[in-house]
């Protein structure tokens, strides 16, 4: 169990990377979209080319973050009925819904993706509109990012089982970045519920 809570956690922490890192392809799509819209106006130019790139970029943007949204726990989630039963079944319905919803439907848009991406890049297949970009470095979003959602999706159903087992901490809760603010009152928390107790013991501090 403990290898297989070593992989979560190398899957949490590339999906938190990856999604960290996506707000520079956010970034990068609202400075094509000011220099297009500026172009346009200033010298009466425009391109496909820029509106596809956009496009581009927001594919890639939502796609390889579906992973980092899925370790937050900020997809939509209807929690009419789910929220009102015990924890040990919301943990139960999680894991079928990650090993025989989430992972067949990944497989699957893996299964044909796979070779639709890989005919776009032998045949070089361009976009159909006048001045458009080549078509296949956007479907390589497709299989990346689903491969990540369903690496996500392996390590959340890791958690729940080692919950379940006692071996983990409750996985239900959604997951917020401590702030540095943050860290260093845990551990102020931590001096005084230490000092009252009267066993004083080192405490890390904050990265």
């Amino acid at each position: 169990m403990q290898a297989l809570l070593r992989l979560s956690r190398a899957v949490d922490g590339l999906n938190a990377f990856i999604g960290k890192s996506v707000i520079w392809l956010i970034f990068a799509a609202t400075a094509v979209s000011a220099i297009n819209a500026l172009v346009r106006k200033i010298f009466g130019v425009s391109s496909n080319a820029f509106l596809e790139a956009q496009w581009y970029l927001y594919a890639w943007s939502f796609l390889v973050a579906a992973g980092y949204t899925l370790l937050h726990r900020e997809h939509v989630r209807i929690d009419v009925l789910n929220s009102r039963l015990p924890k040990r079944v919301q943990v139960w319905i999680d894991i079928l819904g990650f090993a025989f919803f989430l992972t067949p439907l990944c497989l699957v848009v893996l299964y044909l993706s796979g070779p639709l991406v890989l005919q776009m890049y032998q045949t070089g297949e361009m976009s159909g509109n006048p001045g458009g970009l080549i078509r296949w470095p956007v479907w390589v979003a497709l299989p990346v990012g689903f491969t990540l959602l369903m690496l996500q999706g392996w390590s959340e159903l890791i958690k729940r089982v080692a919950f379940l087992r006692g071996q983990g901490p409750d996985p239900m809760g959604r997951l917020v970045d401590k702030t540095s603010e943050a860290e260093l009152a845990e551990i102020l928390r931590q001096q005084q519920e230490a000092a009252a107790a009267g066993t004083p013991r080192p405490v890390t501090p904050p990265r």
